[in-house]
């Protein structure tokens, strides 16, 4: 099917045509890893993995770049408050990124580029800009000179007197204009640095992205994606660098930006104390039915966060999950993906609609009898499946907690064992007495023709 996407650029929805459908190439902007994300930051990831899924479909050898930012000034606060090197922050929170993902069904990327690994890269391109005149040293740094490309703020569409374009706190000496911002700044022997023509230094925040993605995808690429908070400065700072260095070449041809994560309407930013961590979320509530959560607003709209919503959403899993339990019997040769599921994504990525037609899957799948069973069963797993939800095997989704970890059958079974004896003794208080003990361990019993079913009751 044919996909369109708003496109942050043209303040418009265009349909979505690679330069080349056999290397199509997708950039999103990865985390600074100097602590755990919080949930608002899993938006992108989880969002533009559906989108890798969905292109997928029609351009398997889509190249998909996350990187991640191990060089940083927030990084070194974290090193320093710890008093550790530097190394042990960024490889401790780079794999627990990498962990919470997965527990989120977000696939790795085919490529994830490190800042650190791609200090060649910086240099080289930074020293092409000032010989092209768009950047200039002053005092161990470089700066890029704004007023050199006439395009700056296409992106964001600010105006040129609130374009002031420095990042994350970077101040620089000299500057010929106030919108310049830091390519390279200067390190002393306390923080990490690297030898360059303007000294012993690191880079600045928007560079390196420049550089890897033109190292792994090449000058001009397809998609470049990320939070809306990096419309400005982050993303107008790629464009200007990226085309200069590249002679005028268009650096991203789609440009998607996801709406931010609100807590009671507001932004959710540690510097506002309203962050809940993601890493602390997964420990008490299931990967999918936080993923779940994030996909029910579409993905250009704000998402306002609440205890309620994660509740409906494994009340929703689990309904889903209940249906593929009721047909455990029936075999699936291959999963159909139904095409109302596809043109809802390939709209924009229209995560509700989409999710609305899988409930409607499920409610097919629920009424489904005789030889009809096994087509409903499988256009609801095709259909889920291109969203990344019911990954899980039914009965594991129901016998684990909040925080995924499974319960002890054998005593569940133990229990129930002995529930059936009273209630074939006719001993219905014994009965029911092991019911209350079990809803006291939160195990809640379904009895069925199927004979009794149980599950853990998720928070």
């Amino acid at each position: 099917m044919p996909i369109s996407l708003y496109n942050t650029l043209s303040r418009r929805t265009e349909a979505f045509t690679p330069l080349d459908p056999e290397r199509v190439t997708m950039y999103v902007c990865g985390p600074t890893v100097y602590n755990y994300i919080h949930i608002g930051n899993a938006r992108p990831p989880v969002v533009f993995d559906v989108l890798a899924r969905l292109i997928r479909r029609t351009y398997p050898k889509l190249v998909y770049a996350r990187n991640i930012t191990d060089v940083d000034d927030k990084i070194n606060k974290a090193a320093a408050i710890a008093g550790v090197p530097i190394g042990e922050i960024t490889g401790k929170y780079t794999q627990a990124y990498r962990d919470d993902m997965a527990r989120l069904g977000v696939a790795p990327p085919d490529v994830e580029p490190h800042a650190t690994a791609h200090i060649p890269q910086i240099i080289a391109m930074v020293e092409r800009l000032i010989a092209s005149g768009h950047a200039y040293p002053t005092e161990g740094h470089v700066l890029f000179h704004v007023d050199s490309f006439k395009d700056y703020g296409a992106l964001s569409g600010r105006d040129p007197d609130e374009q002031i374009a420095g990042a994350r706190g970077e101040v620089a000496p000299n500057k010929k204009s106030p919108r310049d911002f830091v390519l390279w700044k200067p390190s002393d022997e306390t923080l990490p640095g690297w030898d360059s023509p303007w000294g012993r230094g690191r880079p600045g925040w928007h560079i390196e992205c420049s550089a890897m993605s033109e190292t792994h995808l090449g000058e001009t690429i397809d998609i470049h994606a990320g939070g809306v908070d990096l419309t400005f400065p982050h993303h107008e700072n790629e464009i200007a660098q990226s085309t200069c260095a590249h002679g005028g070449k268009v650096f991203a041809r789609y440009w998607l930006h996801n709406g931010m994560l609100t807590f009671d309407g507001k932004k959710m930013s540690k510097s506002l104390g309203n962050v809940l961590q993601l890493h602390e979320l997964l420990n008490k509530h299931p990967g999918e039915a936080l993923r779940l959560l994030l996909l029910r607003g579409h993905y250009r709209q704000p998402l306002d966060w609440s205890d309620a919503a994660l509740t409906q959403s494994v009340r929703t899993l689990d309904g889903w999950y209940g249906v593929l339990r009721d047909l455990a019997d029936v075999p699936v040769a291959e999963v159909t993906i139904p095409d109302a599921v596809e043109a809802a994504l390939c709209d924009d990525l229209n995560t509700p609609q989409a999710l609305a037609e899988i409930s409607q899957l499920a409610d097919a799948a629920r009424r489904a009898s005789g030889d009809e069973r096994a087509a409903a069963k499988a256009a609801l797993l095709g259909g889920a499946g291109l969203l990344g939800l019911l990954q899980e095997d039914p009965e594991a989704w129901f016998r684990q907690g909040s925080d995924g970890e499974s319960v002890d059958a054998a005593v569940i079974e133990a229990k129930l064992e002995e529930r059936r004896a009273a209630r074939a003794a006719k001993d219905f208080a014994r009965s029911d007495a092991i019911r209350d003990e079990l809803k006291a361990m939160g195990i809640a019993i379904e009895d069925g023709a199927q004979g009794t079913r149980w599950n853990v009751v998720k928070a």
